[in-house]
């Protein structure tokens, strides 16, 4: 939807990042027009035709001119296809060329072909040159230049996936941008355009996978009423490259299933599972899976029955095997009765698991060994499970991360997890020696998986703009661009994102990079500085709430994770302490174990720190941990001046939009921040340096708010 405003053109953010309008350099639009004069696509799939009509629709948006199907080529033809399709590809690209790409890597090069100058595009199916087209069409959004394309790009992680915690009432369990896209009731008679627009997004960024159902399961989605439903939305995603899993309620087959037990290791169960997987891969043929909760926060599971997470996850995989289905196992554990460092549970239960799992089983492991905190060390269990292949499970939406209000661009968090070393032994480094990422642990190179995997948690909702925040849909965006190469940087991802989304006007795309490249850094200053974390409201997770002591269980509360007192803050996991830090490689641990060598961002996360304790910046620990606060806020408050500075390069619309929403983001930035000194004022006993502006509330005011309708409980 276009409104007109002025002179701008107001926009909703539907169409995301594919806007497709006219290319803004009038030197470079007419370089564009003059070397783009006709297109060829090969085939006849479903895909194929869809490689038209957006090779069609993107050209004609950018280059404001109808690019015409030709049969014969001349100068200035685009050219995309297989070898299969279009014998030209073959003579462009050798065979052995194209067995370099696999299934889903392409080539785009600027080619001659009998005399005349060719744009060449292929891979070795159509959704690979499909992949190649959006590449292409990103090149002209962004005003690239495209007369010398020597372009070969191959995805890193086989498998690419949104996880939705979507419920079958449409509710979205830790979802800020309305009810959820899929509308059961009205399925699978009725195709809202919306799904095909979702496709379409996710297979222009490399998405492969799509999780439909919350974590949380519903058993009634794997009955034949759903699936059949569930049938519809996979032939709409289908042609986009995209695959359909499903969570699987482990207690399904009594549910649902007449038995009496969901013991993994009982006949009549396992051949439950077979027989359900047999009737889901009748109505998908190409069902990618189960991902599969168990055993956490009331899930049921196979420790109900006394068996291994291996035993339920193997069982699930022999169902599936048959058809070439895989299982997606979350480590996500921590239990009731063990009175053990939550974080360090997960590792404790799996790692002795090394070995025993199906070759179609992934373990689900979050980028922390909490739960998405704004900061957290990686998961020891990246790089502790040669054996066993491990995929990386981020949260795209913000549960923890100011949620729908708040602007914070999270790749430099993905990327923060991707890059961190975890030091352990794999293919040609032997154990000590640097190189070992978690990035290489995920896509399988340190240990030769032979499978791979990445999931997001999506945050994307009913709302016009799909995410919330407008700033949101970068979120999405750049966790589709790092599961297919982890090795781009978070700026150039929002470079990419910036010109597509917004503009190619230097100035913005100047101040809004500076903006987003430092707003998880000012998030963190402002909520959860130097190590703190989980100091979130109960349940909503929204707002400061350090002092909450009266949850369900001793890890819910606040207080367990920050343990202030009268002598200092945070949590000792080194060997005087929970001892965390052994299940981390010996090069990660000797650092961090070490107060004055351990990196001030997981300070508190792993050491009691005395409250006068002299930081590397010369003040006390709580003068440092006063600095944070009021830099988070002044940082914040920086962004929305720079901000109002930006409004004549924007849609009054968005521009508007993330103006209001900066204001909010500021106001609880300095809630968090009041709130927060406050309550630790209340052990520390120092003042708030000479200076600061003095909060304007009481800790008693503060403790008194309440939020019984905060959103993304589900």
């Amino acid at each position: 939807m276009l409104i007109i405003t002025g002179c701008l053109l107001a926009e909703d953010g539907y169409r995301l990042w594919l806007r497709y309008d006219a290319v803004s350099d009038k030197a470079l639009l007419t370089k564009y027009k003059t070397g783009i004069n006709g297109m060829i696509a090969g085939g006849n799939s479903a895909t194929a035709v869809i490689i038209k009509e957006e090779l069609q629709n993107g050209l004609k948006g950018l280059l404001g001119k109808n690019i015409a199907s030709l049969t014969n080529i001349v100068d200035g033809t685009i050219v995309a296809g297989t070898a299969e399709s279009l014998a030209v590809i073959g003579t462009i690209f050798p065979l052995f060329e194209l067995e370099k790409l696999g299934k889903e890597g392409f080539f785009i090069t600027t080619s001659r072909f009998n005399g005349k100058k060719v744009i060449a595009i292929a891979g070795n199916t159509d959704v690979a040159v499909l992949y190649g087209v959006f590449h292409f069409l990103r090149l002209l959004q962004t005003q690239q230049p495209i007369d010398k394309l020597n372009i070969v790009s191959i995805p890193k992680i086989q498998n690419r996936i949104l996880n939705h915690w979507d419920n079958l009432n449409r509710t979205v369990e830790r979802g800020y941008a309305g009810s959820s896209i899929w509308d059961w009731h009205k399925l699978p008679g009725y195709i809202d355009q919306r799904y095909i627009d979702y496709a379409k997004a996710n297979a222009s960024i490399g998405i492969n996978g799509t999780v439909l159902t919350n974590v949380n399961a519903n058993a009634l989605v794997l009955t034949k009423m759903y699936l059949e439903k569930v049938a519809a939305l996979a032939n709409v995603f289908r042609p986009y490259g995209i695959k359909v899993y499903l969570t699987a309620r482990f207690s399904a087959p009594v549910e649902t299933g007449g038995l009496k037990t969901a013991d993994p290791l009982d006949t009549q169960v396992r051949e439950w599972w077979k027989k359900k997987a047999d009737e889901i891969y009748q109505y998908i043929p190409d069902f990618g899976g189960f991902l599969v909760k168990a055993n956490s926060e009331g899930q049921p599971g196979p420790q109900n029955y006394k068996r291994t997470h291996a035993d339920g996850a193997n069982m699930l995989a022999d169902a599936v095997a048959p058809h070439g289905g895989m299982v997606m196992w979350r480590a996500f554990v921590y239990s009731n009765e063990t009175p053990d460092d939550r974080s360090k549970q997960a590792y404790s239960e799996f790692k002795p698991l090394d070995g025993q799992f199906r070759k179609n089983v992934l373990l689900q492991v979050k980028n922390g060994p909490l739960d998405f905190q704004p900061r957290e060390p990686f998961h020891p269990l990246f790089g502790a499970m040669p054996q066993t292949p491990l995929m990386m499970e981020f949260q795209v939406t913000q549960e923890y991360l100011g949620q729908a209000t708040s602007l914070v661009y999270l790749s430099t968090m993905f990327k923060e997890a991707l890059d961190a070393d975890t030091y352990s032994k794999g293919k040609g480094l032997p154990a000590g020696q640097a190189g070992s990422t978690v990035a290489k642990v995920v896509d399988g190179s340190l240990d030769n998986y032979s499978i791979s995997a990445m999931a997001g948690v999506a945050n994307i909702g009913s709302d016009r703009n799909w995410t919330g925040h407008p700033f949101a849909q970068a979120n999405w965006y750049a966790y589709g661009r790092l599961a297919w190469d982890h090795d781009l940087t978070s700026s150039q991802i929002a470079d990419e994102w910036i010109r597509q989304t917004f503009t190619n006007e230097k100035t913005y795309i100047t101040a809004v990079k500076r903006i987003m490249m430092s707003s998880h850094e000012t998030l963190v200053n402002y909520m959860t500085p130097l190590g703190l974390n989980h100091i979130m409201g109960t349940g909503h997770h929204y707002g400061p709430a350090p002092w909450v002591s009266n949850a369900g269980r001793a890890d819910w509360n606040p207080v367990y994770f920050h343990k202030a007192d009268s002598i200092g803050i945070g949590f000792d996991r080194t060997a005087t302490g929970s001892n965390a830090l052994s299940q981390y490689a010996k090069e990660v641990s000797d650092q961090w174990k070490d107060i004055n060598n351990c990196p001030d961002e997981y300070l508190l996360w792993f050491h009691h720190v005395k409250w006068d304790y002299k930081m590397r910046s010369g003040r006390t620990l709580w003068n440092e941990l006063c600095y944070k606060y009021y830099s988070g806020v002044d940082s914040i408050r920086a962004v929305q001046h720079q901000w109002n500075k930006l409004e004549k390069y924007v849609d009054k619309a968005r521009f508007e939009q993330v103006k209001m929403l900066l204001a909010i983001q500021v106001k609880e930035a300095i809630w968090w921040r009041n709130a927060c000194l406050l309550y630790f004022q209340t052990f520390s006993q120092m003042p708030i340096p000479a200076g600061y502006e003095k909060p304007d509330q009481t800790l008693e005011y503060y403790k008194g708010l309440s939020f019984p309708y905060a959103p993304g409980n589900g």
